[in-house]
């Protein structure tokens, strides 16, 4: 591929701290929730920006934003990048944000190279990736897919009691047409979704690009311990039931079953935990506590349910408590399409960019679109892997060559002839 222009730092620079601007938290981070008086500004303002590089904008009954590069010949389906620009409470700058800037200046470097594209091109932002206003997360990707319905958007309600429902009519989208979000295989021939780590594996390798070849899907659980709530200082160590410390048990058995798994993209947190009556001078009748456990091994993730039951149970009975274990979600990983990971190693051997071949531990809105189309993902870089943070930081010039390679790669794409064999 020749006279592929660069990307511009300052573009990706303005475009960041332009939408830092719209923020609930001026300097306790970033703060954009969906919907919200400042997330909507800053719809307004990235749709500027796609028509100010020449690009068309649509909307969807969800508010999904496409922003389209019209190809020589708009019949074939098109290629897709983009993500998302809402945030969870107190973020960084750079997570979803730098998918649809770098997306954006992505197809302005496509467009003013002047080379050829058959497919449309298109950056999309993807509504509400955070789960941070409706509990559910992704939720533009997931009626992409098919999961979330019109009839669902009546049960997902926010802190104030309104429905997404409510509120999309109230924006004044059209719930007769939600119908049209879903997407069927055939309808996007790829989508290439740049994103930073959010963890340091990049940073450790001195490495710039990462190549994703599977999403780790997560598998949630809530845990109930039930014992004896009894005196902490009149019951006898031999005879308490002690709710928290068959839980703590529990727990670090789990923390060891993924840390001897051979399996290095299996984690498994237990990150919060109720514990009742919660009194300094009582022994806890009863814990409750949540388990979030993901792999790019679905079978695998059976297995380890498997073994906290009988680990559950076991301790249960030598404790003398009660337990139960309910699956919240149990969500298959995403694995990636091989073409298109050969694609962009093709493309970093040519531009001379060392990447690295990894997973991705967080889930992304291309985990849903996974389910319609081929998909990869490109990762630059996170400062000592922090993400979900105010401290969030990448260098622009990572950023900028993300976007060099995601330019590229969607080029390419573009040009391709379809294979159905990639959307059976």
């Amino acid at each position: 591929m020749a006279h592929i222009k660069p990307a511009l730092v300052e573009n990706i620079r303005k475009d960041i701290e332009n939408l830092n601007m719209y923020n609930e938290t001026p300097g306790e981070g970033i703060t954009r929730i969906l919907f919200t008086e400042q997330e909507l500004k800053a719809r307004k303002y990235i749709k500027k920006r796609m028509r100010e590089v020449g690009l068309e904008v649509e909307e969807d009954a969800i508010g999904n934003i496409y922003g389209t590069l019209k190809g020589s010949n708009p019949r074939l389906s098109p290629v897709w990048t983009g993500s998302h620009i809402d945030t969870v409470p107190h973020a960084g700058s750079f997570d979803g944000m730098t998918g649809v800037v770098g997306g954006i200046e992505a197809l302005r470097v496509i467009k003013e190279s002047g080379l050829r594209h058959e497919r449309n091109i298109q950056v999309i932002v993807f509504t509400s990736e955070e789960p941070t206003r409706f509990g559910k997360g992704c939720l533009g990707s997931r009626a992409m897919a098919g999961d979330l319905t019109r009839n669902g958007t009546n049960y997902l309600v926010d802190e104030d009691g309104k429905t997404l429902s409510k509120v999309l009519d109230e924006l004044g989208y059209n719930n007769e047409q939600f119908h049209l979000i879903k997407k069927e295989k055939g309808d996007v021939y790829g989508c290439v979704e740049l994103h930073i780590e959010q963890g340091a594996i990049l940073e450790r390798l001195g490495k710039k690009i990462g190549i994703v070849t599977a999403i780790s899907a997560p598998t949630d659980l809530i845990i109930e311990v039930e014992g004896t709530q009894e005196h902490a200082g009149a019951t006898p160590m031999p005879v308490r039931r002690d709710a928290m410390a068959a839980a703590a048990k529990i727990i670090i058995g789990i923390e060891g079953m993924a840390r001897t798994s051979d399996n290095p993209s299996m984690v498994a947190t237990v990150g919060k935990l109720d514990v009742f009556p919660g009194a300094t001078n009582v022994i806890p009748g009863m814990v409750r506590f949540t388990v979030d456990m993901r792999s790019d091994n679905f079978k695998e993730k059976e297995q380890i349910i498997n073994k906290i039951e009988v680990l559950s149970n076991a301790i249960g009975d030598i404790e003398g408590v009660k337990t139960s274990i309910r699956i919240v979600s149990h969500e298959y990983p995403a694995v990636a399409d091989a073409h298109i990971v050969e694609v962009m190693k093709g493309v970093c051997d040519s531009q001379r960019k060392e990447y690295n071949l990894m997973v991705s531990g967080a889930y992304h809105d291309s985990m849903f679109v996974s389910r319609f189309a081929p998909f990869s993902m490109i990762f630059v870089p996170s400062r000592g892997g922090i993400s979900h943070h105010k401290d969030e930081w990448t260098d622009y010039e990572d950023i900028k060559s993300g976007v060099d390679v995601l330019a590229e790669t969607l080029l390419i794409m573009s040009n391709e002839k379809e294979n159905t064999e990639r959307n059976e």
